[in-house]
């Protein structure tokens, strides 16, 4: 499906967003999906971009087609492939004639004492969750600064600010991510290109919902013991965040 843009004629949300070009990563399933569709109901070109089988990606362009008036294209890029990444953006710029609103959202996860914490899986962690988000902006912030307007928005953690035990990889991943976005903000705040993150704590998407089972496994309590005193010990609502929060 790469490069495959579906052009229509439906009038969307009469907001800022309308008509703007933007690229949404690890935007197959959970938050990225989300906010894809979000922006496509405000009107936004959206590349949507992520792994997942054939059916799961239909799927999900589907989704973001059937949300707004714009055109929605989808990149298969890897996000522990630096290459993959540049030409992904290059791609978008491509396809829709400019890169006005960037979304680093990939992630993945995984569960295990420091000690047994497998090196290859720090590493695909480190790349997807931290790297990718360098590789995005450094590539497409030169079309920005030439138009003269651009968002950047990297969906952090509250991991970015605390810890959890078992999480080594993700934890320093997302405090990375906290550091690149302040670096970059700095870098761009006369540019007109605000740069930002976003931080929850736990939302009911598949990377969180995914992890209880391991997480149970790894602290010896059930999984109910999790979900009440792991995930939402610290949530004043005791609930999880709605992927629909996030995208708004």
């Amino acid at each position: 499906m790469r490069g495959t843009v579906v052009s229509k004629t439906r009038t969307g949300n009469n907001d800022l967003l309308a008509g703007k070009n933007s690229l949404v990563t690890g935007s197959t399933s959970g938050i990225g999906l989300g906010i894809a569709r979000r922006l496509a109901e405000c009107g936004a070109n959206v590349m949507v971009n992520g792994l997942g089988d054939h059916d799961q990606v239909d799927a999900a362009v589907r989704a973001v087609d059937d949300a707004g008036p714009g055109k929605v294209v989808f990149s298969p890029a890897n996000m522990i492939q630096p290459a993959e990444i540049n030409a992904m953006v290059e791609e978008a710029v491509d396809t829709f004639g400019a890169i006005d609103i960037l979304v680093n959202n990939a992630g993945i996860q995984f569960v295990s004492p420091i000690q047994d914490f497998p090196p290859e899986k720090w590493d695909d962690i480190i790349a997807t969750n931290l790297s990718s988000s360098f590789h995005t902006i450094r590539a497409a912030t030169p079309h920005m600064i030439a138009a003269g307007w651009g968002r950047i928005i990297n969906i952090s953690s509250l991991h970015a600010l605390v810890a959890s035990p078992y999480k080594a990889a993700y934890v320093a991943a997302k405090h990375g991510v906290a550091g690149l976005t302040q670096v970059v903000a700095l870098e761009l705040a006369q540019q007109n290109i605000p740069v930002n993150s976003i931080a929850p704590a736990s939302v009911e998407s598949p990377l969180v919902t995914g992890q209880i089972a391991d997480t149970a496994r790894v602290r010896g309590i059930t999984e109910e013991e999790v979900v009440r005193d792991v995930m939402l010990a610290a949530q004043p609502t005791k609930k999880f965040v709605q992927i629909d929060e996030i995208a708004e």
